[in-house]
């Protein structure tokens, strides 16, 4: 039983895994991260090492990378005319009224 359990999870494990490889991090996803290590690494050099504070300002910098990521992502995808949510328009047929 224990053997079947510990097959099972390991491929749900590799296959969660793989599935995360399926494409490239976005802005998003990338705004997140470094926002969490430069906010760890502000963090624990404004508390003095206390691990409260070194999480909070991982927090804190993922969200603000977060937001900076999605921004990035939207004017990119605007500037290059794949993406415009205020008027719904499609390639070629203009702003949908």
């Amino acid at each position: 039983m224990n053997a079947r359990l510990f097959i099972a999870c390991g491929a749900a494990t590799a296959a969660l895994a793989l599935g995360g490889c399926a494409t490239g991090p976005s802005g998003q996803q990338i705004g997140t991260v470094g926002g969490a290590v430069v906010g760890g690494a502000v963090g624990n050099a404004v508390s003095g090492g206390n691990a409260i504070g070194t999480v909070g300002g991982a927090a804190a910098g993922a969200l603000i990378g977060n937001e900076i990521g999605k921004r990035n992502d939207y004017n990119r995808n605007y500037n290059n005319g794949y993406y415009n949510p205020n008027y719904n328009n499609y390639p070629g047929y203009g702003p949908r009224y």
